[in-house]
């Protein structure tokens, strides 16, 4: 039997990210074969819909899809069994504009066009939490609903006036900021901490200054918790060898993609705040895993 990784579209975040994991679990023969499973309609939702009806071992999920899940909130009609295996990313979830537009900061998306991601998955919910953050109304930003690869063709037509964009790097981003010179909307300290207050699993990160081109100086954004979860029927053993290999070889996983750069340090932070990234509300972590970290002294 394969073991199946649900991620994104094609050169999505979560995408490039499961082909680099993949290189590292395929040298697992207990592992093997290693399957990547693209995402059709939306990532975080679909995945977690995947692991529910058993189409796929494990999912990239971002934190506020899981609690969710656990919890029956919407788009969830009942409580989904999950389990949390690893910490992938914290990264920035943001708007971007082209250079030779009158945006600067998120303020000025009132009133504007803007591409937030298909309807069937988490991004839009995202960008419409951040939208009530700020204050704005429902009539006061016309979304535009269309995948990333679209939605930074209608930015470089001119179609739509700003898009929302997954963490960087992804290839979307770069081949979009190489077609136009772009400008990553800023947010004022106050809309910061206002977004942080109200969208609980977010944190505040730096996008760094060169991670595309436009990005010319270091720009605090907001950051979404990207988590590889499972579902509560895959067996500990399965569980426990992928996160030994992961463990084993998390320094080499920075070196083969810029969005595993912090996975280290994310690490270290489990190791000091025993695995709290991990288990939140009512999230748990595979039992699975839970026996590895506690064996290696994160729990």
């Amino acid at each position: 039997m394969s073991i199946r990784i649900g991620v994104s579209e094609r050169n999505g975040t979560f995408f490039n990210q499961g082909m680099a994991l993949k290189k590292i679990l395929d040298r697992v023969p207990e592992l093997r074969p290693i399957e990547i499973v693209e995402s059709a309609v939306g990532a975080s939702i679909e995945n977690v819909e995947l692991l529910d009806a058993g189409n796929i071992e494990f999912g990239f999920v971002s934190m506020p899809w899981v609690a969710a899940a656990t919890r029956a909130n919407p788009p969830f009609a009942r409580s989904i069994d999950l389990r949390t295996v690893l910490p992938m990313n914290v990264g920035p979830n943001f708007f971007v504009a082209r250079a030779d537009s009158e945006l600067h900061c998120v303020s000025d998306l009132r009133g504007r066009r803007v591409a937030v991601g298909l309807t069937t998955g988490g991004m839009v919910h995202h960008a419409q939490a951040v939208f009530s953050a700020l204050g704005f109304a429902p009539r006061d930003i016309e979304r535009v609903y269309t995948n990333f690869a679209d939605g930074a063709e209608m930015l470089v037509a001119g179609q739509v006036d700003a898009q929302y964009q997954c963490p960087p790097p992804n290839k979307v981003m770069t081949e979009l900021s190489d077609r136009v010179p772009v400008r990553v909307l800023s947010y004022a300290p106050e809309q910061l901490q206002a977004a942080l207050r109200a969208i609980p699993y977010d944190r505040a990160v730096i996008m760094r200054k060169g991670i595309f081109r436009g990005v010319d100086r270091d720009l605090p954004q907001l950051g979404v918790v990207n988590l590889l979860v499972t579902h509560a029927r895959i067996g500990q053993a399965v569980v426990r060898d992928l996160v030994a290999a992961v463990l084993d070889h998390a320094d080499e996983l920075k070196s083969l993609l810029p969005l595993f750069h912090d996975v280290p340090q994310l690490l270290a932070t489990m190791r000091r705040e025993r695995c709290a990234i991990l288990e939140f509300d009512d999230v748990k972590i595979h039992p699975g895993a839970a026996a590895l970290y506690a064996q290696k002294g994160y729990l």
